[in-house]
């Protein structure tokens, strides 16, 4: 069974929320696919700003979070196709297949050039509108009703902020990544150390990945210090 992310309700927010990230957009994009007109994208947008979606919950495959709305409270689950183990391991070997991508996936980020080398391995980081399968227990008479298309966008803005969890929502959890990626650099291997010096430039070996999660802890440390 895979791990569950839990995202925190979101607040009320005015004006449009804007999608930042590629893969954001693109995802926004299928979202956009499965609504019958503009009205109810409007209509769901609105929804989704008004701070009345519980928090969201995400794990391989799935996703639900319950909408508060004037007629009552309703439950939206929805799922998406996950990766195969074979399309796995071809995005560790894109993510690999440089220090700057694996310090990418570190900080949530997701640069271009990973999904353009994994479309060529066959491997789709983003889901199409008709991989994306939801259910509200409003009833509603459309197959996509607006509570479903709500909590849609909010879980897109979740995955604009974060690669990792759209990763994660694919079947590609964070952790598995990085596990794959520290077996797979030239300091894991039987070669010993002479691997990692003679590792071709833009290389990943593990003590650049191991320096990046170092630095990344400090960061994070750093930043809740702050806050208290």
């Amino acid at each position: 069974m895979s791990n569950v992310l839990t995202f925190a309700r979101e607040p009320h927010r005015r004006g449009m929320v804007k999608v930042e990230s590629w893969w954001g957009r693109a995802f926004l994009r299928a979202i956009e696919e499965l609504a019958y007109d503009d009205n109810q994208l409007s209509g769901a947008r609105s929804l989704a700003r008004s701070g009345r979606i519980g928090g969201l919950v995400v794990e391989a495959g799935r996703f639900a979070a319950a909408v508060d709305d004037e007629r009552g409270l309703w439950t939206v689950a929805g799922t998406v196709p996950v990766l195969s183990a074979d399309d796995v391991a071809a995005l560790s070997e894109v993510l690999g297949a440089s220090a700057a991508r694996a310090e990418a996936l570190l900080v949530g980020e997701l640069p271009l050039d990973v999904a353009e080398h994994a479309e060529e391995a066959g491997v789709e980081l983003v889901p199409y509108g008709e991989e994306l399968a939801v259910t509200c227990t409003c009833g509603h008479w459309h197959a996509v009703c607006g509570h479903s298309l709500a909590v849609l966008h909010q879980l897109c803005w979740t995955l604009d902020r974060d690669a990792s969890a759209l990763l994660h929502l694919r079947g590609a959890e964070r952790e598995e990544l990085l596990g794959r990626l520290r077996r797979q650099l030239p300091g894991d291997r039987d070669d010993g150390p002479a691997a990692v010096e003679n590792a071709a430039p833009g290389e990943a070996t593990r003590d650049q990945v191991d320096d990046v999660e170092i630095a990344l802890d400090a960061v994070l440390r750093a930043r809740h210090l702050l806050e208290e």
